[in-house]
């Protein structure tokens, strides 16, 4: 994978120094519309001279053409490796003498910028940014050495079980859809992406439609306004997205195993899942908290961990994708180990779901929940990412200042309900990678 790239000192000691100090109450969001017509959210922060952005486009891996798997992945990863007449040395040299963190990702449903600056260099930032969306070079020796890196760090992982544990995740629940392939690619199709189908990418994928940006720092928003023109005016009006099917996560309670000489298993269990619009989001957010997404307060921790030894760790999660729903239990365990240890968490599974969580429960998933919000504003760049999420989920501009409130409306029938409808162990697909004794597997992969 690319490496990360050198910052200067002085934008390292103040953004060390930028923990903002918000109010989770009453954070002031400004929409900003450009001249152009371009949407931005802004939260403006004066307290230190820096400046974050963060944007996305719809279209991420699972748009990525099946003989050319890894596509999105090394657009992002070549982007920043020169634009417009600097080759890779040159722009990556003015990024550095600036103290400007400028990087690409791609996500399963999504293509994401981010920039980070102090003020006084902003000027260079935004110019280096704006070349880097609209005229990206591509260069033979930036390309073929990024496809090196990103070849070569599949390679690698495959050494890791937490890695087919994950292939075997996608195919086994997503099977014959975009969501069950392997986002990096392979090898192979990483070496069929030619420098035409990056150029491609870049000059039909990104647009300003269905764009979101979100701001913090120090800027106001009528600096901002034009810069948005400037930076992504001359993106075309509307993207080439090839349709992506909506699909329900394939959850007929089957165990799948792939076999490697390992002392450890490496378990997954999931079924299909929420949406996040669903107005049980919120009930469903406590319930994971209580089943497994609060570490040693959750029940899956102290089950199969602190009174069974079973292992290091546990916890669950709810996922929710563009065009998919997940609820998910993830875990590792010694070989001898992993029946009880699967045993033990799909009787927790039901319990759960028979009979909901206790009011104790309630109440500490609700303290913590709300009162561990405002971490999440630590500083700039934390609060452009959680602005350009919540855009993304489309929740609506005062859903900062409304979420405690909705959280704490749940009541202990609310997840009760919820608990029944999400919760079905007799659903829960197995995924193992190790030496897992005691089990006999409904099926093989990656043998």
């Amino acid at each position: 994978m690319k490496m990360i790239r050198r910052t200067g000192l002085l934008l390292l000691a103040a953004f060390a120094l930028a923990f903002t100090s918000l109010p989770a109450a009453a954070v002031d969001i400004e929409k900003v519309v450009s001249p152009g017509g371009i949407e931005a959210w802004l939260v403006r922060d004066t307290k230190n001279p820096i400046i974050a952005m963060q944007f996305a486009f719809a279209g991420g891996t699972e748009r990525d053409p099946n003989g050319k798997l890894g596509l999105a992945i090394m657009v992002a990863s070549t982007m920043d490796e020169g634009a417009g007449d600097l080759d890779s040395q040159a722009f990556q040299g003015k990024l550095d003498e600036n103290s400007i963190q400028l990087s690409f990702s791609a996500g399963r449903d999504g293509f994401v910028g981010q920039l980070t600056t102090l003020r006084e260099t902003k000027d260079t930032a935004f110019d280096l940014m704006r070349l880097a969306l609209t005229k990206p070079r591509f260069d033979t020796e930036a390309v073929e050495r990024i496809r090196g890196q990103l070849q070569t760090s599949l390679r690698r992982s495959q050494a890791d079980p937490n890695y087919w544990a994950q292939m075997a995740f996608g195919e086994t629940l997503f099977p014959g859809h975009a969501y069950g392939r392997p986002q990096r690619g392979t090898p192979q199709t990483l070496a069929a992406i030619s420098r035409d189908d990056l150029v491609n990418f870049a000059s039909t994928r990104l647009a300003r439609e269905g764009l979101k940006v979100a701001v913090s720092g120090d800027i106001t928003g009528a600096e901002l306004a034009p810069l948005l023109d400037s930076l992504f005016g001359a993106l075309p009006a509307k993207a080439d997205l090839t349709p992506v099917a909506d699909i329900s996560a394939a959850a007929p309670g089957k165990t799948i195993l792939v076999p490697r000489p390992i002392p450890q298993t490496v378990m997954i269990l999931a079924h299909a899942g929420m949406d996040r619009s669903d107005p049980d989001w919120y009930a469903a957010t406590i319930l994971n908290y209580s089943l497994g997404g609060g570490g040693f307060s959750s029940r899956l921790m102290d089950e199969v961990r602190e009174k069974r030894g079973l292992t290091y760790g546990i916890g669950s999660s709810l996922q929710s994708f563009d065009h998919a729903n997940l609820v998910t239990v993830s875990g590792s365990t010694v070989n001898d180990k992993a029946a009880e240890a699967i045993s033990v968490t799909k009787q927790i599974w039901g319990d759960v779901a028979r009979n909901g969580i206790t009011e104790a429960e309630l109440r500490d998933a609700q303290t913590y929940l709300t009162g561990s919000f405002p971490l999440q504003f630590t500083n700039n760049g934390a609060i452009a990412g959680l602005l350009l999420q919540v855009q993304r989920d489309n929740l609506g501009i005062d859903y900062l200042n409304k979420r405690n409130d909705l959280l704490n409306a749940v009541t202990l029938a609310d997840v009760r309900r919820v608990a029944a409808r999400l919760l079905d162990p007799a659903r829960l697909t197995t995924i193992l990678v190790g030496q897992p004794t005691g089990i006999t597997p409904d099926g093989t992969l990656y043998k």
